[in-house]
């Protein structure tokens, strides 16, 4: 792939797999696809290198690397029939959920007023955190009725109509969970965020190893977690709204549990 020489060269690595996890303790979702962790028992473990270091000093190519292929989906209906019924299920397991909380306890600052993207009936925002406004902006209504972690929601299909429907400067963090691999029109997704966060204001995305691989784009679905984590730091790279993205392993139990990856950059304001 063009982008993956970059990672390939700076990693050592080398290989990818993927299998098929049957969904069978809810059968609210489909099979899940799960990505393969070879890499981390391979030349990259071998190295010394893990997640945190896919972005420092990254060398990006100079021209944008992704062609609108690299995007294509199993399924190319219309998102809204895709999650049309509700799924009041957790998509990582208890532990990586877990994680994700205790990195935001420490990250979210007080008073903060957060949007949280691609969001459905639950957030993961520490109990005892003082917030400020919690805003969701999702594709399932009932879902987002459910979250009592938000304040407010809205109804949007991002793939569609990837505007966010809020002023400029209008939040301190906005957050994505085990998401990012959905949506089709990132370049835009991304100007929008840097657009509504207001100056120093940061955009967390987390990750996992796991997705609906009929909705997840063709680029996910063929590299492995080290790459998804280039991939995601190169959108923050070439808005050229952001300062360079920082990339975390908050995984809870490695082998033993769902992965958690963080790739989170401020905005340049």
């Amino acid at each position: 792939m063009r982008y993956a020489a970059t990672v390939v060269a700076a990693l050592a690595t080398a290989g990818k797999a993927h299998s098929f996890v049957s969904n069978s303790s809810s059968g609210a979702r489909p099979s899940i696809l799960r990505t393969s962790n070879r890499m981390r028992s391979g030349a990259a473990l071998t190295m010394g290198l893990g997640i945190e270091d896919v972005l420092k000093n990254p060398k990006w190519p100079e021209q944008y690397p992704f062609k609108p292929a690299d995007f294509k989906r199993q399924d190319e209906s219309v998102d809204t029939e895709f999650y049309e019924y509700p799924r009041l299920v957790l998509h990582i397991d208890d532990a990586a959920v877990k994680a994700l909380t205790e990195y935001y306890s420490k990250t979210l600052p007080e008073g903060a007023d957060v949007l949280d993207i691609c969001s459905s009936w639950v957030s993961h925002f520490p109990q005892n955190w003082k917030h400020g406004k919690r805003v969701g902006l999702g594709m399932n209504e009932y879902e987002l009725s459910q979250n009592k972690q938000l304040d407010e929601y809205v109804v949007r299909d991002l793939n569609v109509n990837p505007a966010f429907p809020f002023p400029d400067s209008s939040f301190d963090v906005i957050t994505c969970v085990v998401s990012i691999d959905y949506l089709v029109t990132l370049d835009k997704v991304f100007a929008e965020a840097a657009r509504v966060l207001r100056p120093n204001g940061k955009f967390i995305i987390s990750m996992s190893n796991r997705c609906f691989p009929t909705k997840a784009w063709k680029l996910w679905l063929s590299t492995n977690d080290f790459e998804h984590v280039f991939i995601v730091g190169a959108f923050f790279h070439y808005s050229g709204a952001f300062q360079p993205a920082q990339a975390h392993d908050i995984s809870p139990n490695p082998s033993r549990s769902d992965p958690m990856y963080i790739v989170e950059a401020v905005v340049k304001k």
